[in-house]
């Protein structure tokens, strides 16, 4: 056989990921604070770049409405995908004009002023002129003075101690507090470094022991709990041998605990009852960390005809704009063609990020849209009328990968009157129906569940299996390891537990 040389012509298609496409599909996946962190390291690298500060940022807010029925969709308009838009044949090169996120949209414009959230302020009062004056400080301002532990313990600890030796020492394990407010280390370790005796600092550890919160200063749980009981007198003989036995009580075994302390039904019922309002992490209650609040991407209203008014919320959508003028100016004064180079690099990056931000909003609020218009019932009636939906369910119906959808949701809210969730919450999967009936959604049985266990007869604590048949006589075809599943999910105790629990109630 011999050996030839031939020329041949092939076509294929594939998609090339460049890093603009890159680049493209992390942004959709990005939360609105991760967003607003890359935008802010890319107006510090890039100077053709400049935020845009002209007009009303609320203006930039784009809006959609959903019908309040279920109904079919027209595909054929706008089926383009975030692939397809963010392809090289659609990202601007460097002779293109400068975008800005401030485009127009045919939906209604402004600001949604139900949604806006306005400052407050506390009022005093100014004495001798009958009225209530602003100081001027906003609510966070005010939890900002709040004093943390630390503080709170160290005035105590210079009303109470005297000695500036054992001050030295409770200054010492007041740094040895963890989150919890338990003391981590051993005694003779501060003994040693401080040169004091072990018995000096146990006995300051005592004085500390009575410091507020109670059970401050615990160095276990029992210890912790034995202190609050003091705080209120009520460590007696038989509170004590309780505390011996918390696995005892872990387990709810008042028939054992009843023998080991001697009491009656009555009493051993109380005496739990007592240790579980009991607080085991006496420092949290000085935790002075402001929890952040969940800013949605996407608010929601209903509109007054009848359905809902979808608009991208202003404060999470960055406002850039490529800068021509200077993109002119330092073109010119360019000398050389590396110089030249980058400028025209950085005005294509900046021109590829002004509309990779557009893209991202409204992919963000078209797949928004999809969703509210499949789920209308849960809205409407709440979470027992959700229905099974899955990405593909919404890919197909907006035209789009389910890879563009999951991106398109993943760490974005919605503000909606019934309260804020995150846009993955409405995906759940499908329970089956007795019969011929529709298919149930997973959040909506897991509802069904939790209700049956809270309306239960404390006398006739309802099983799983028992769960299982209430279900299946209401449509749904579900089985027992499916409810201690979603039971266990919502840390809702066995049958045995509750029946145990609600007896000592009673």
């Amino acid at each position: 056989m011999a050996v030839t040389q031939r020329l041949e012509l092939r076509q294929s298609q594939s998609l090339v990921m460049t890093p603009q496409l890159q680049q493209a599909i992390k942004l959709l996946q990005l939360s609105n604070m991760e967003l607003a962190a890359y935008v802010e390291s890319e107006l510090e690298q890039n100077p053709l770049l400049e935020r845009d500060e002209s007009g009303d940022a609320a203006q930039a807010g784009l809006r959609t409405e959903a019908p309040d029925q279920i109904a079919p969709r027209d595909n054929a308009k706008d089926s383009s995908d975030t692939l397809d838009l963010t392809s090289s044949d659609t990202l601007p090169t460097g002779s293109d004009q400068p975008l800005d996120t401030d485009f127009d949209h045919d939906g209604e414009a402004g600001p949604m002023a139900d949604w806006s959230p306005q400052d407050s302020a506390f009022s005093t009062w100014s004495g001798g002129k009958g009225q209530f004056a602003d100081d001027g400080s906003s609510l966070d301002q005010r939890l900002g003075e709040v004093i943390d532990l630390r503080q709170h313990l160290l005035q105590q600890l210079q009303i109470e101690v005297s000695d500036p030796a054992d001050r030295m020492i409770g200054l010492h394990l007041i740094d040895m507090l963890d989150g919890s407010g338990y003391l981590v280390g051993e005694l003779d370790d501060v003994a040693a470094l401080l040169g004091c005796t072990a018995a000096r600092v146990e006995t300051t550890l005592s004085c500390l022991q009575s410091f507020d919160p109670p059970g401050i200063f615990a160095r276990s749980l029992k210890e912790c709990l034995a202190l609050q009981l003091a705080d209120r007198n009520r460590l007696d003989p038989a509170m004590t041998i309780l505390l011996d036995n918390l696995e005892l009580l872990a387990r709810r075994d008042a028939a054992k605990l009843k023998q080991l302390c001697g009491v009656d039904d009555e009493d051993i019922a109380e005496m739990m009852a007592e240790v579980r309002a009991l607080d085991p992490k006496p420092a949290l209650s000085f935790d002075t960390q402001t929890p952040e609040p969940v800013v949605p991407d996407i608010l929601m209203r209903a509109r007054p005809g009848g359905g809902w008014l979808l608009e991208l919320n202003s404060q999470t959508l960055p406002r850039v704009l490529a800068n021509g003028t200077y993109h002119a100016q330092v073109t010119k004064q360019a000398r050389s063609e590396p110089e030249r180079q980058y400028i025209a690099e950085q005005f294509q990056t900046a021109n590829w990020l002004v509309k990779s931000l557009h893209q991202r909003a409204t992919t963000i609020l078209k797949v928004s849209a999809e969703i509210v218009r499949k789920q209308d019932a849960f809205f409407q009636k709440g979470v027992q009328h959700m229905r099974p939906m899955t990405l593909r369910d919404v890919a197909e119906e907006i035209e789009m990968h389910e890879s563009t959808v999951s991106r398109a949701t993943s760490n974005k809210y919605i503000a909606t009157p019934r309260g804020t969730y995150e846009l993955k919450y409405f995906f759940s999967a499908s329970i089956g129906a007795t019969g011929s009936g529709e298919a149930h959604s997973a959040e909506a049985v897991r509802d069904r569940v939790k209700r049956l266990i809270e309306a239960e007869d404390p006398a006739k604590v309802l099983s799983d299996d028992t769960i299982v048949e209430l279900l299946r006589g209401a449509g749904i075809d579900i089985a027992r390891r499916t409810v201690a599943k979603y039971r266990e999910a919502m840390r809702i105790p066995s049958s045995v537990r509750r029946r145990r629990e609600k007896l000592l109630q009673l």
